[in-house]
């Protein structure tokens, strides 16, 4: 709990949200330094030219970094239901498995009782 108020700190939230904004900067910082690659090349253009070039070949990398973010959570959402399911069905078949060995098991008994 904080001084500040009565409700807990959710650590675990708190880091997720430190590390999206990190990530976000450094997908900024990494879009300006391909820019000013790309620009550094074209010496014909104007400052102003430069600048826009650079804005717009910022934001063109920014949306396709976004875009990669947002297919690799769905997968992982996909590949979280898959293993999921996978799981529920092994643990199925593993307490019908435990269902026919004591079945199996009391079968045994009562046969045994019986012949005794």
């Amino acid at each position: 709990m904080t001084a500040m108020d009565e409700h807990p700190v959710d650590t675990g939230a708190f880091l997720n949200d430190i590390e999206g904004h990190l990530l976000v900067a450094a997908a900024h910082a990494e879009g300006r330094t391909a820019a000013t690659r790309f620009t550094a090349r074209l010496d014909w253009l104007t400052e102003g030219q430069r600048a826009e070039v650079e804005r717009e070949f910022e934001a063109e990398h920014l949306a396709l970094t976004r875009l990669s973010w947002q297919r690799t959570a769905e997968r992982g959402r996909q590949l979280r239901d898959e293993y999921e399911e996978t799981y529920r069905r092994l643990r199925q078949r593993a307490f019908a498995y435990c269902l026919l060995v004591c079945a199996l098991l009391a079968a045994t008994g009562l046969v045994a009782f019986a012949l005794a």
